[in-house]
């Protein structure tokens, strides 16, 4: 890092406080304005709201890191770009008609309020463990490769790191709420797709192209499909098995028989039901502007692949065959062979070591937008659960701007537990991993909940609790039995044993399994008990919509809005054909 880099980092600071500051201003004091922005965000700026929030650490770090180490396997969750035509055209009519703050608001108005409360817990407990503590430890990596040397009494440049991206993100997060966030993503999905793309243009012109890229990572690491389907097996229905090994369901790799069943499960949760994502969509004015919203930042969703797989497998193409000495000497062993525990360190390396000065500073301008614009998402989701679903509830009668500071103070709060769960994470064996891993076990009483309950009237409150309650349980059980074998050098359960079956069924298998169980328990208990009033919940499921419903939801849309849509699931498609070795 030179001086012009500073020059540019401060620049796109500078610029970035202004614009929180204009915003701030613009706001008022009311619970409506400071979690949903007065729900008046344009489809543009709720589009890169969306795209800027999930683009943040575990791309950075570990998607560029997975590329570095697996090709383009985990290409797979990220064209999922799908799943927000799934938001835009089959979810956010119900959302928007329902007019609610939060997700766990919207199960209230479908079943009942205790579904609400178990569903605020669940999201509350997922961020802190998939969302603060894996963005605060991204932005303590990030530091920890561009200024290694950088140290503060006992703290080195990781802590440092961790504590700047905080405090910086929380400056305008706190004051400004979602309006604030909002915007500012808006700008810096502006810079993270220009520094990215900057990154991936030196990364292979510093390689010698395209062509030379696909000669050093040959066609597995170009394909799709190739880490998932062992040899012999290609055309089979059969789950991969490891000779050796007790049964099919243990697997290091990404099989495809979950990644079929179980990766869509995830996406779906995570796009259309997390209050992480929708938040923003419920921040339009209409079905209109929330509907082009999701369908622009699906659009933005096919980026990933380009700007942080591809330059994860430059980093893996230079290091490898000597072409970067810095390179080499930081991530390659002896034998010439990439360390996986140092890939997480792949697109920060390419920075520090690819790029021209001032070119460097905005695309580290760039990345530190990636982390604050998904730590500030999450730190204003987890404020407007909390208040709006815990706190509200017990105080009815609350001011508009008691709320407001309730929700700034549980920021606060949300990120000092995201700290203490940091060493969990650096136990894990990759961050792209781990996230996956964790969201795996907690994604699919969400997405059962959710999904059943808009695409099955019958569906009532006591089968939704059920199914909460019983998904919850089994995923804090691997959870729990996980966490010592990460956290403690060498432990490990007895070979055979329950716990040790547990803790090495690979994960999307184990997902797989909630999955079932939560839909049989939904199914059953929503039989067996009493069915809805299906005058409550008029409009908030296919089954009781009225004429005046489906008349309004078909007039915010047009041909525009379905070209859009097919332009996205085309491009989808050619990248799976395009990748395929």
């Amino acid at each position: 890092m030179v001086f012009i880099d500073w020059v540019v980092i401060a620049g796109y600071f500078a610029i970035l406080l202004g614009v929180a500051w204009w915003v701030i201003n613009k706001g008022s004091e009311t619970a409506d304005d400071y979690f949903l922005a007065g729900r008046n965000l344009s489809w543009w700026v709720i589009g890169a709201s969306i795209f800027a929030s999930n683009i943040g650490s575990e791309h950075l770090v570990g998607l560029a890191g997975s590329g570095a180490t697996d090709g383009v396997a985990m290409a797979h969750y990220e064209l999922h770009a799908w799943c927000l035509l799934v938001l835009g055209w089959g979810l956010i009519p119900f959302y928007m008609r329902s007019r609610v703050f939060t997700m766990p608001e919207f199960l209230e108005r479908r079943f009942n309020s205790s579904s609400r409360w178990v569903l605020s817990l669940i999201s509350l407990v997922a961020y802190v463990v998939t969302k603060i503590a894996v963005g605060i430890f991204a932005g303590g990596i990030v530091f920890s490769v561009l200024l290694p040397d950088m140290r503060l009494g006992p703290l080195d440049s990781f802590w440092i790191g961790s504590i700047l991206v905080i405090v910086l993100t929380g400056a305008y997060t706190i004051l400004g709420g979602l309006r604030a966030v909002a915007y500012t993503e808006a700008l810096q999905t502006l810079i993270l797709i220009l520094g990215s793309i900057l990154v991936t243009i030196y990364g292979l012109d510093a390689l010698g192209g395209w062509s030379r890229l696909r000669e050093i990572c040959g066609s597995e690491m170009f394909n799709l499909w190739k880490p998932m389907v062992p040899a012999g097996v290609e055309s089979t229905w059969e789950p991969v098995k490891e000779p050796g090994r007790m049964a099919w369901y243990f697997n290091d790799n990404y099989p495809w028989l979950s990644m079929l069943f179980c990766a869509p499960v995830i996406g779906l949760w995570y796009w259309c039901t997390d209050q992480y994502i929708v938040q923003r969509a419920l921040g339009a004015p209409n079905e209109t502007e929330a509907r082009r919203g999701s369908i622009f930042a699906s659009m933005l969703k096919l980026l990933p692949v380009f700007i942080f797989i591809i330059p994860g497998m430059i980093c893996f193409a230079l290091s490898t065959t000597g072409a970067s000495g810095p390179l080499q000497e930081a991530m390659v062993d002896a034998d010439g062979n990439l360390i996986r525990e140092e890939a997480q360190k792949a697109f920060p390396m390419l920075v520090a070591t690819i790029l021209p000065p001032g070119v460097r500073g905005l695309v580290v301008a760039g990345l530190l937008a990636a982390l604050m614009s998904s730590l500030a998402g999450v730190f204003n989701a987890s404020a407007t659960l909390f208040t709006m679903d815990f706190y509200s509830k017990l105080h009815p009668t609350v001011s508009q701007g008691r709320l407001v500071w309730i929700g700034r103070v549980a920021t606060g709060v949300m990120v000092l537990i995201g700290l203490a769960w940091i060493p969990v994470i650096q136990g894990g064996r990759g961050l792209y991993d781990y996230l996956q891993g964790v969201q795996a076990y907690l994604a699919p009483p969400i997405f059962v909940v959710f999904f059943l309950g808009i695409l099955w009237k019958r569906a009532n409150g006591a089968g939704c609790l059920a199914a909460l309650l019983v998904g919850f349980v089994m995923g804090l059980v691997r959870l729990a039995i996980d966490t010592p074998v990460k956290l403690i050098d060498g432990y490990q359960y007895q070979e055979g044993s329950l716990l040790w079956i547990l803790n090495n069924m690979f994960f999307q298998y184990y997902s797989m399994l909630i999955l079932a169980v939560c839909v049989i328990v939904m199914v059953a208990v929503s039989l067996v008990t009493a069915a809805p009033d299906y005058e409550k919940i008029q409009g908030l499921t296919f089954g009781t919509l009225t004429d005046q419903d489906k008349a309004e939801s078909r007039a915010s849309w047009n041909t525009i809005d379905s070209v859009a849509s097919g332009l996205v699931l085309v491009a989808i498609l050619a990248a799976y054909l395009y990748f395929q070795g």
